[in-house]
């Protein structure tokens, strides 16, 4: 039996850092197949809400959910941790994240970078899962770059390599916290035109950006954050062609002049 609970949901979320409440009680739903870009200014929330969801950040209060299978928590407020290692090491490979930085091992080549987590976290064969990288960095356009370092390749292509080692996991989902933000750019629209692709393939993303055009070219459904709440969300054509808050209306109007 298919099981058709969305692939990630998060109901009334908060997250503090001591005395600051980034997150206010947030909820975020992302069915398989959903591409939803998280959008809103800098310390809206966006990148917290992310790593809450594949569980890099506790949170205080609220539910997160993965194929309806709620995390386990043990203790409440700042104590809350999650209560079984098991399950978060779960969700966690099948939530693969890729970060704004790139985060590659500097002594392994692209393909071993991409080999690592499959064959120690999951302990794949290695010879089935070297088979598995080299078709995903055909994917990205990088397959002539398996043998180099990541010290050999442009930015664009080490992020390029960055989404092959998250595909390689074979995740439900995969997460992006601006992928293209460090990036000059013309070398963000190779990183783009990927995650176009996998758009078009029907891949669950949850996508933080500050690239409006991309977030209104490959999601269908975006969620404007504003000082740790839901602000506004919805189909890209009306929550750009007709934004309903001031808030967001004023945010469009600073990206546009940015």
């Amino acid at each position: 039996m298919i099981n058709s609970a969305p692939v990630i949901s998060i109901r009334n979320l908060h997250k503090q850092y001591g005395p600051l409440e980034v997150l206010k009680g947030v909820d975020i739903t992302a069915h398989r197949g959903d591409v939803v870009s998280l959008i809103g200014s800098s310390g809206s929330g966006k990148s917290t809400l992310l790593r809450c969801a594949n569980l890099l950040e506790d949170s205080q209060q609220g539910d997160v959910m993965f194929k309806g299978e709620p995390v386990i928590w043990h203790g409440s407020g700042l104590g809350r941790r999650p209560g079984d290692a098991k399950q978060v090491l779960r969700i966690r490979t099948n939530l693969s994240m890729v970060f704004q930085q790139f985060n590659l091992w500097s002594h392994l080549t692209i393909l071993q970078n991409v080999m690592e987590a499959p064959v120690t976290v999951l302990g794949r064969a290695p010879s089935d899962v070297e088979e598995a990288a080299r078709g995903y960095l055909d994917k990205v356009g990088i397959g002539d770059k398996c043998d180099n370092f990541p010290a050999q390749l442009s930015g664009g292509q080490q992020q390029r390599a960055a989404i092959a080692r998250a595909l390689c996991m074979e995740p439900e989902a995969i997460l992006f916290d601006e992928p293209t933000s460090a990036l000059d750019p013309e070398l963000e629209q190779e990183v783009v035109q990927v995650i176009r692709d996998l758009a078009a393939e029907g891949r669950t993303m949850l996508i933080v950006t500050h690239d409006m055009k991309m977030a209104h070219d490959v999601s269908n459904h975006v969620v404007f954050l504003h000082q740790g709440l839901v602000e506004e969300e919805g189909p890209p054509a009306s929550l750009f062609g007709a934004p309903k808050s001031e808030r967001l209306q004023g945010f469009l109007r600073s990206t546009q002049h940015a």
